[in-house]
Formats: structure tokens, C-alpha cells, sequence
């Protein structure tokens, strides 16, 4: 008989993998306000904002060091408590990455984002933004999976891997047009230097959310 590993834990680890991926999806939300305020003159909120991130990393981080605490040694896992903790370390540094992000933008506060790129940016934010939602869906019909073990609920799962791979790749076309743009357009070194790395730092939050797709695969193949 097939014993669902859900019940060799006093609390399952997807609990608290749930609970992370929710403070990772609240961090999108603040992070696309914090980019849309910082590019509109009458907002003030951007360093609020900013801070408001650094808050969910900090509970983001608490959960995690909570979920590798409670795996004790020896305990019978139904993958490699590796995959679980690579998972788990892929989604963490989408945070990262939305950190990053808003603290390399508030080093030039004045042109920030310039003018001719704000909708580009807009556009890169939105496409980075997709997968992070994806990613908490994705916890979430895992964490029904584990513990009922059903196939339908396991090719949701692989569904939601595939989108979250196809949002990362639109994102990647969305950076390399911002790079191409800028490199063509924009005169001033300072200004090139910093939009590329920000669309960089920014296309690295798809990367991660990418990532964290393919541990789930690896997680839940037979």
C-alpha cells in the first residue's frame, strides 16, 4: 500500500510552502505598485513601498528557515529533500529579485525610469508579474496532489509548469527589446548602464519563477 508522505509529518512541508508562496505573491503586488509609483511624479510612496518588500522578504525568510527546521533527519520523503529545498530556495529569490530590483532603481532616483522606456518597463513588469501569481496556483494544486496522489491533479500541475515556462520566455522577448531600445536610442552611458541591468535584475524574477517550475516537475514525476 502506497502511503501518501503527507503523513509522516507532524504538518506537511507544503503547508508552509504555501504559506511562503503567498508572501511571494503579495511582494508582485507591492512590487508593481512600487514601479508604477516611482514613475509617476505625483506619488510619493516609492521608498513606503520599498520598505513594504523588504517586511515580506524578512516573513518570507522566517518561513523558510520554519520549513527546513521541521523536516527532522531520516524522515521518509517521496522525492529528494533536495528538490524540496531547491524549490523552495527558486522561490525565495523571486523576492530577491523584487528587492533587488527596487533597490537598484532607488540608487538614481532622477530620471529613474526615463520617459521613453516607462511602457516598456511596464510591459516587463506585467510579464514577470504573471508567473509569480502562477507560481502560488501551482504550490497550491501541488499541495492537493501530495495528498491524494490523483493524476488529474498532477497534470494540473504540469499545466501550470508549462505557463509558467511560456511567461518566461515572453518576458525574455519583452527584456531584449528594452536592451535594444535603449542601446539604440539612449546617449547617456550612466542612463544605458542602469536600464540594462534593471531590465536584467527585472527579467531574473521570470527566470527564478522558471525555476521553480522545473523543481516542481522534478518533484511530482514519477
Amino acid at each position: 500500500m502506497r502511503i501518501p508522505f503527507i503523513s509522516l509529518f507532524v504538518a506537511s512541508p507544503f503547508d508552509g510552502m504555501q504559506e511562503h508562496a503567498e508572501k511571494v505573491k503579495e511582494c508582485a503586488w507591492v512590487f508593481q505598485h512600487a514601479i508604477e509609483c516611482h514613475m509617476s511624479r505625483r506619488c510619493k510612496r516609492f521608498e513606503e513601498l520599498r520598505h513594504e518588500i523588504i517586511r515580506l522578504e524578512r516573513e518570507a525568510d522566517a518561513v523558510k528557515r520554519r520549513i527546513r527546521g521541521h523536516i527532522p533527519k531520516g524522515t521518509l520523503l517521496l522525492m529528494d529533500k533536495f528538490q524540496l529545498f531547491r524549490y523552495l530556495r527558486e522561490q525565495d529569490q523571486v523576492l530577491d529579485a523584487v528587492e533587488d530590483a527596487l533597490d537598484w532603481l532607488s540608487f538614481r532616483s532622477e530620471p529613474g525610469i526615463p520617459e521613453p522606456f516607462q511602457e516598456d518597463f511596464t510591459m516587463l513588469i506585467e510579464a514577470v508579474v504573471d508567473p509569480i501569481e502562477e507560481l502560488h496556483h501551482m504550490v497550491q494544486e501541488a499541495r492537493s496532489y501530495f495528498r491524494t496522489f490523483n493524476e488529474s491533479q498532477r497534470v494540473k500541475v504540469k499545466e501550470i509548469i508549462r505557463n509558467v515556462r511560456k511567461m518566461e520566455h515572453n518576458a525574455d522577448k519583452i527584456e531584449a527589446s528594452i536592451k535594444e531600445k535603449v542601446f539604440t536610442s539612449e546617449k547617456d552611458p550612466v542612463t544605458v548602464f542602469h536600464m540594462i541591468r534593471l531590465s536584467e535584475i527585472i527579467g531574473s524574477i521570470a527566470d527564478h519563477a522558471e525555476n521553480a517550475g522545473d523543481m516542481m516537475r522534478a518533484m511530482v514525476a514519477k
